[in-house]
């Protein structure tokens, strides 16, 4: 699954990671997703950019007690 993310004028790809992941140095996901786009430092506006959902890394916490959850 992916959402779609339509660039702002002068906007970088660590930006975008921050936005949606968290991570500013996530944003590998992000161009592998887009190969068809330049990767250029800095964005034009009004390019439209898959941004993949990523599974999340919050540890489960099935089988703790209740007071560890």
């Amino acid at each position: 699954m992916h959402i779609e993310h339509i660039s702002r004028d002068g906007e970088r790809w660590d930006q975008i990671a921050q936005e949606y992941y968290g991570d500013p140095l996530r944003y590998a996901p992000l161009i592998a997703a887009n190969p068809g786009l330049a990767i250029e430092p800095v964005l034009p506006a009004g390019i439209r950019i898959i941004v993949p959902l990523l599974e999340s890394s919050t540890p489960s916490t099935e089988g703790l007690p209740p007071w560890m959850r």
